[in-house]
């Protein structure tokens, strides 16, 4: 091995200062660490990315959701509210899937376990469905701490080539680590096994598949993973009326034509082409609106 002459070893050093400088010149460049989330002073959080870099974000103005206006959901609300008691108590409980008809209170009975359990602990972190590939970075990130976390999946649904189908199905049952015991994933979709399916899946005849049945079981294992499933359904006329009421109530309306109201509800559920918590929580937004405006 030859020797560096003199002027060789000065290009060197020059070189490998010029490049430590450099260094110095982009790392002033990149953010600073995230700090780590104050857990006592928020209940509700949000994975977010911010220079290119994803962090656990306090969320300082979440939707409290009251559990007791909700309706139509008496049996759903009975078996998740069971569920997250036994969590926040440090027994066993299941992952949840929520699923069915649009605006029928998948989303808000999730949101209603944070006033419900936060004084016991419970925090609530939401991942866009764009975002759940990071989801064992996450639950990473939350396995040493004592609080007692829900991961809330909004309106997922995933595509045959999604990367977030494989990280879901790992956050759920683990890999050979095992999941942390103080992390639950609720998730809300409207499709009750997540991935869309043909008729061709079905068919028994000669097609590029040796053995479809397998396709098919594919398609829906998934959502077996989750432990606890509850199904949302459109609501029928008098559910609906019946939420329209609690939710004027709830606003402090008062109702002089009974009969003038359900007219002008079930004109707008028409209109909706729905009859859902949403449409009647959308109509008491219209009605007080229009109360306050002309009082």
């Amino acid at each position: 091995m030859s020797k560096l002459t003199p002027n060789t070893a000065v290009e060197l050093s020059s070189l490998l200062t010029r490049a430590e400088s450099l260094l110095a010149r982009l790392e002033a460049c990149l953010p600073a660490p995230a700090a780590p989330p104050d857990w006592s002073s928020h209940t509700a959080f949000r994975w977010q990315y911010r220079a290119g870099r994803g962090e656990i974000v306090p969320i300082s103005h979440p939707q409290l959701v009251d559990v007791n206006r909700l309706s139509g959901v008496d049996e759903q609300k009975a078996s998740i509210l069971r569920n997250t008691a036994q969590y926040v108590a440090g027994h066993p409980a299941n992952n949840v899937l929520l699923t069915g008809a649009r605006g029928t209170g998948k989303s808000s009975l999730v949101k209603a376990m944070l006033p419900q359990f936060s004084q016991h602990g419970l925090r609530l972190l939401e991942v866009d469905k764009t975002r759940l590939a990071d989801l064992a970075g996450i639950t990473e990130q939350l396995a040493e701490r004592p609080e007692r976390f829900i991961i809330f999946c909004d309106d997922i649904s995933f595509s045959h080539d999604d990367n977030g189908y494989l990280a879901m199905k790992v956050a759920l049952d683990g890999t050979l680590a095992a999941a942390p015991d103080n992390v639950l994933i609720y998730a809300t979709s409207n499709r009750r096994h997540l991935m869309p399916e043909s008729l061709r899946d079905n068919l028994s005849e000669a097609g590029p598949e040796i053995h479809p049945n397998e396709t098919v079981e594919e398609k829906t294992s998934l959502s077996d993973r989750f432990g606890l499933w509850l199904s949302f359904y459109a609501f029928d006329q008098d559910t609906y009326l019946t939420c329209v009421m609690q939710w004027l109530d709830a606003l402090h309306i008062p109702i002089t034509d009974t009969s003038q109201l359900r007219h002008e509800a079930l004109q707008w559920a028409l209109t909706r082409g729905a009859r859902s918590g949403r449409s009647a929580w959308q109509f008491a937004r219209d009605f007080a609106g229009r109360y306050a405006s002309n009082t």
